[in-house]
C-alpha cells in the first residue's frame, strides 16, 4: 500500500529546496581537500586536479599555496597562473596574505586557497581565511581549498583529548557541510611515517620531534577514523537530501540506519535499550520516533516519556517528534526520509485484539521494502499485566453524558411531529446530530450516541411503539444502517477533527518559531536578540525569562541581563552556574538540582558556552514533551543569534583595531615628517647665531629671526590641529554663540596668514546685504583660515585665490575658490577624511585640516562641500544658516 502523505510533496520542502538550489546557482562551488593530517598529500592533489582542469581549458589561478619548501609541491604551481600576494606590514614585519581584490578583480573559473583554517594577518579585510573564501564564493567564483579534520570547530576538543595538542585554528562545521564536494586525500599511519621520516613532510629535525608529539601510531589511526567517519556521515545526509528532493518513497538499503518507535510507556524503555545494542553491533546510526496523536497526556505519561527521550539522548539516538492520526503510516514516513532499514517497536501482548497488534499488522502489510523487529518487555515473570484490549479512554464522563442527553432530547423535540414527518425522516435528523457531535466530543461519546439514537428511535418511533421489537424487515434493516452510517460517520468526523487538531498545532509550532526567527534576523545587537528572545518566549510558553551571558573571557555574568523578566536568587544562581560550566539541562522538572525554581538550559556555543536562560513556569505546570521541545528549538535559534552578534563584535574590533594601526601609522609618519622639519630649521638658525654673535649682520639676524619664528608658528599650527581634533573626537565642541560680521572673521584669517598668501593675489567679495550671523567667532575663523591656508599650500605662486559671500535663501554661503590645477577626480569624496592627502599634492601637512574644518562647521549645523570649477581651480562652499529672526529681517529688507 503506498504511503499517500509521505509521496504528497510538502510545499514548505519545496519552497526551501528551491531557494537552496537558487542561492547555490548564484555562488561558486567549493571542493574541500580534506586529510587526517599534515603530509598525507592534500596540496598535491588539489595541485594535480587544478593542472587538469586547467588543461581542459578552465581558468584555473593561484591565490595561495603553502608549498613547505616541498620540491614536488613546487613544481605543481609551475604553469599555472598565480596571483602575486598582498604584502602587510604589522609591527615592523612584513607579512604576505592572499589577495582578495586581485582575484576579484581577475575573475578567473576557480581559484586554489590552501589551508582553510588559517588566520590572516592584522590588518587584512577578514580575521579568518574562511572568510576570504566565503566572499570569493558570494562572487561566483568556485574555490579549490585543503583542510584537516582537527581544524573542524565540532572535532578541536576531541583532537585536544587524544593528541594532548591545542587546536586554535578552527573552521565552523556549516563551511564542512555547505561544501559542494568533498574529496578524502588518505593514506595510512605506516605511509604517513615513512614520510615523515624520508623529509617529505617536515626538516629531519621537525620530523622527530613531531613523530615523538602530534605524529603517534594511535593519534594517527584516530585522526583517521574520524575524518573517513565524517565524510561518511556528510554521503548520508547527502543521500537523505537527495531521496527527500527527488520524492524517492522506498529504502535504500546502503547504509544501516533503525528507527525505534516509542510511546509513553515504560515498556519503551526496553525498545531503546535494544535498540542502542543493535545499533552498536551493527555499526549502524539510530532514531527514536515517537509519534504525537494529539491525545491529552497525564501527568505521569509526560514524565515517563521525557524519561524515555532523555534516555535515548544519553544512549546516543537522534530523537524526531512527529504528529499523526496513523501511528504505522507516520513511522513509515519517518523511516522513508531517514533513509532507514529497520523499524523496531515493542512486543505486543497475546491477545489479538490488543492495539500493539493491529499496529504491527499495519506496518508488515504497509512497509515491504522495510524490516520490522519486535522488541520483548524486561518485566518480571511474577508480574501480569492486565491487557490491553479495548481502546483507551480519551473523553470524560461528562463528554459521555453530554452526548447521551443531546440525543435524548432530540428524539424528545421530535416525538410530538413524528405524524407530521414521518418516523423515517426522525431517524436523518439523529443521525445529523450524531454526525455533528465529533465537532465537540470524542470517538467513544460518538459511538455511544449512535447507539443510543438507534435504540431511541425504534423505541420512540418504529411501530409498534414504546417496545424494542420491530415487525417490518425494512424497518429492521434501516435501524440497522442507522447504527451504522451514524457510528461511521461520526468516527470519520471524530478522525478529521483529529487530524486538524494535529495541523493546527503544528501550525501553531511552526508559527512560532517562524515568528522567533523574524524577530531576531531583524536585532542588530546583543539586546536587541536578548530582548527578543525574552517576549517571544513570555508570548509562547507564559513563562518568566532570565537570560545570563558570558562574558568576553568566558566567565559567566554575575548578574542577569537587564532585559530578563525575572532576576534569579543566590540559590538558583547557584543552578544556573552549573549549567553554564556543564552545558546540560537542570533545575526544576529535571533530575539535577531540582528544588530551583526554574528550568535552566544552557547555551553552547562552538568551543565554550554563551550564557543560560532560565524559564520559570508561571502556572507550575510542567511543559509537554511537544512544548518542550519547541522551547529547546527556541533556545537553539537563541543561541545562534547571540553566537551571530558575537562574531559580528569581533569582527567590528578586528577592524577597528586595523583602523587603528592604520591611523597610527599615517599620524606617526605624518608628525615625524612635520615636526622634523621646523625643528631643523630652529635649530639649524639657532646653531648659527651661536657660532657668529659678533660678526653677524643686523639685517641677516633679523632673517633668520624670522625663520625661527615661522618654524615655531608651523609647529604651533600643527598641535593645535591635533588638539582640535582631539576635541573634536571627544565631543567637547561647543560653539560659543555670538552675533559676528562675515567680514570681521575673514579679515582676521587674512591677517594671521598674510606671510603664507605672500605670491597669491587674494580678493574678497562681501555684499553689503549680508546681515550679522550668530556664530562661534573663533571657531568659524580657524575653519576659513585652514581652507585658505589649504588653497595657498597646494597651488603654485602666482595663483589668485578668490573669497565670496552670498545670502541664498535661509543660508550664508562662503565660497573660498582658486585657480589652481584642482583637486583629482579620485579624491573630491575624500580630501575630509582623517589624515588623507590628496595624490600628488605638495609635501607637508597631517592631513587635519580638512577635517577640523568640516567638524567645526557641522558645529554650526551647516554644511562644507568641494568641486572643481568649470573654468578651472578647486572651490570649497560652506553653508552657514541664519538664525530666524535674522532671515525674517533678511525677507523684511529684500
Amino acid at each position: 500500500m503506498q504511503d499517500t502523505e509521505y509521496s504528497r510533496p510538502d510545499p514548505d520542502e519545496l519552497l526551501r529546496m528551491l531557494k537552496k538550489e537558487e542561492e547555490k546557482s548564484e555562488k561558486g562551488k567549493l571542493k574541500i581537500f580534506f586529510g587526517m593530517c599534515a603530509g598525507v598529500g592534500k596540496t598535491y592533489a588539489m595541485l594535480s586536479e587544478a593542472r587538469e582542469a586547467a588543461a581542459k581549458g578552465i581558468d584555473v589561478v593561484v591565490g595561495y599555496i603553502e608549498t613547505h619548501k616541498r620540491m614536488e609541491t613546487a613544481e605543481l604551481v609551475l604553469g599555472l597562473e598565480v596571483i602575486p600576494r598582498k604584502k602587510i606590514e604589522y609591527r615592523g614585519t612584513e607579512l604576505e596574505e592572499m589577495d582578495i581584490d586581485a582575484i576579484l578583480a581577475r575573475k578567473p573559473k576557480v581559484v586554489l586557497v590552501d589551508e582553510l583554517a588559517h588566520t590572516n594577518a592584522p590588518g587584512s579585510r577578514h580575521a579568518r581565511r574562511y572568510q576570504d573564501v566565503l566572499e570569493i564564493l558570494d562572487n561566483g567564483i568556485d574555490v579549490y581549498t585543503t583542510l584537516n579534520v582537527q581544524h573542524l570547530e565540532s572535532r578541536a576538543d576531541t583532537v585536544a583529548q587524544i593528541t594532548g595538542s591545542i587546536v586554535r585554528e578552527t573552521v565552523p562545521d556549516s563551511i564542512f557541510d555547505a561544501a559542494d564536494e568533498i574529496k578524502v586525500i588518505d593514506i595510512s599511519p605506516d605511509e604517513l611515517l615513512k614520510r615523515l621520516q624520508e623529509g617529505k613532510v617536515y626538516t629531519a629535525e621537525r620530523s622527530r620531534q613531531a613523530v615523538d608529539n602530534f605524529f603517534k601510531q594511535g593519534n594517527l589511526s584516530a585522526l583517521r577514523e574520524m575524518a573517513l567517519r565524517m565524510t561518511a556521515e556528510r554521503v548520508d545526509r547527502q543521500i537523505r537530501e537527495y531521496r527527500k528532493g527527488q520524492r524517492i518513497s522506498s529504502a535504500w538499503k546502503s547504509g544501516q540506519r533503525l528507527i525505534a518507535a516509542i510511546s509513553p510507556s515504560p515498556h519503551s524503555i526496553s525498545v531503546i535499550r535494544w535498540a542502542r545494542r543493535v545499533s552498536y553491533t551493527m555499526d549502524a546510526s539510530w532514531v527514536v520516533v515517537y509519534v504525537d496523536q494529539s491525545d491529552k497526556l497525564s501527568m505521569e505519561q509526560k514524565e515517563q516519556l521525557a524519561k524515555n527521550m532523555k534516555l535515548a539522548r544519553e544512549l546516543g539516538a537522534e530523537v524526531v517528534t512527529t504528529s499523526g492520526v496513523n501511528i504505522a503510516d507516520s513511522l513509515i514516513r519517518v523511516a522513508r526520509e531517514q533513509n532507514a532499514s529497520q523499524i523496531l517497536v515493542g512486543k505486543p501482548d497475546r491477545f489479538v485484539f490488543s492495539r500493539a497488534v493491529r499496529l504491527i499488522d499495519d506496518l508488515m502489510q504497509r512497509s515491504t521494502d522495510l524490516d520490522i523487529y519486535i522488541v520483548g518487555q524486561e518485566d518480571s515473570p511474577s508480574k501480569k499485566k492486565i491487557p490491553n484490549i479495548l481502546p483507551k479512554p480519551q473523553s470524560s464522563p461528562l463528554q459521555y453524558l453530554l452526548a447521551v442527553v443531546l440525543v435524548l432530547f432530540a428524539a424528545m423535540v421530535c416525538f410530538p411531529f413524528q405524524e407530521l414527518v414521518g418516523y423515517r425522516t426522525v431517524s436523518f435528523i439523529l443521525l445529523l446530530l450524531v454526525s455533528l457531535l465529533p465537532l465537540k466530543v470524542g470517538p467513544g461519546p460518538t459511538v455511544l450516541a449512535a447507539a443510543v439514537g438507534a435504540l431511541s428511535w425504534d423505541f420512540l418511533f418504529i411501530p409498534p411503539r414504546f417496545t424494542f421489537s420491530i415487525s417490518n424487515l425494512e424497518d429492521s434493516l434501516l435501524a440497522a444502517m442507522f447504527f451504522l452510517v451514524a457510528t461511521v460517520t461520526g468516527l470519520l468526523s471524530a478522525q478529521v477533527r483529529k487530524r486538524e487538531r494535529i495541523i493546527r498545532q503544528r501550525e501553531a509550532r511552526t508559527s512560532a518559531l517562524f515568528a522567533l526567527t523574524k524577530d531576531l534576523s531583524s536585532a542588530h545587537s546583543q539586546d536587541e536578540v536578548i530582548k527578543t528572545a525574552v517576549s517571544n518566549i513570555k508570548k509562547y510558553f507564559d513563562a518568566d525569562v532570565a537570560v545570563i551571558l558570558g562574558d568576553a573571557e568566558g566567565e559567566m555574568a554575575s548578574s542577569a541581563h537587564p532585559a530578563s523578566s525575572f532576576f534569579p536568587d543566590q540559590k538558583d544562581f547557584g543552578v544556573a552556574a552549573w549549567v553554564y560550566w556543564n552545558e546540560k539541562k537542570a533545575g526544576k522538572y529535571t533530575d539535577t538540582l531540582p528544588s530551583a525554581q526554574a528550568t535552566y538550559f544552557p547555551m553552547s556555543g562552538p568551543r565554550y558556552p554563551l550564557g543560560v536562560i532560565g524559564v520559570r513556569l508561571r502556572d507550575n505546570m510542567k511543559l509537554s514533551f511537544d512544548q518542550e521541545n519547541l522551547l529547546e528549538n527556541f533556545i537553539s535559534q537563541i543561541t545562534s543569534a547571540i553566537e551571530r552578534e558575537l562574531l559580528n563584535d569581533v569582527n567590528r574590533r578586528s577592524v577597528v583595531v586595523a583602523e587603528s594601526e592604520r591611523l597610527y601609522k599615517t599620524l606617526f609618519n605624518s608628525i615625524s615628517h612635520e615636526f622634523r622639519t621646523p625643528i631643523a630649521t630652529i635649530m639649524g638658525v639657532s646653531e648659527n647665531l651661536i657660532d657668529r654673535p659678533d660678526a653677524v649682520r643686523a639685517d641677516l639676524s633679523q632673517v633668520q629671526l624670522n625663520e625661527i619664528h615661522l618654524a615655531a608658528e608651523r609647529l604651533n599650527r600643527l598641535v593645535a590641529n591635533l588638539l582640535d581634533m582631539t576635541r573634536l573626537e571627544s565631543g567637547m565642541i561647543k560653539p560659543k554663540l555670538d552675533w559676528c560680521d562675515i567680514r570681521d572673521i575673514i579679515g582676521h584669517s587674512l591677517k594671521s596668514l598674510e606671510k603664507e598668501l605672500e605670491g597669491h593675489p587674494t580678493t574678497v567679495d562681501i555684499p553689503g546685504a549680508v546681515p550679522l550671523i550668530k556664530l562661534d567667532f573663533g571657531l568659524i575663523e580657524q575653519a576659513l583660515t585652514n581652507l585658505i591656508h589649504n588653497a595657498a599650500l597646494h597651488t603654485p605662486p602666482g595663483t589668485d585665490i578668490t573669497i565670496n559671500v552670498s545670502v541664498i535663501k535661509q543660508e550664508c554661503v562662503i565660497s573660498v575658490s582658486d585657480n589652481g590645477p584642482g583637486l583629482p577626480a579620485e579624491d573630491i569624496d575624500r580630501v575630509f577624511e582623517k589624515f588623507y592627502r590628496a595624490s600628488g599634492g605638495n609635501a607637508g601637512g597631517t592631513g587635519l585640516g580638512l577635517t577640523i574644518t568640516k567638524g567645526f562647521v557641522e558645529a554650526h549645523h551647516g554644511t562644507i562641500s568641494a568641486r572643481n570649477r568649470p573654468q578651472g581651480g578647486a572651490e570649497f562652499i560652506v553653508k552657514l544658516p541664519l538664525s530666524e529672526s535674522v532671515s525674517n529681517d533678511l525677507k523684511a529688507t529684500v
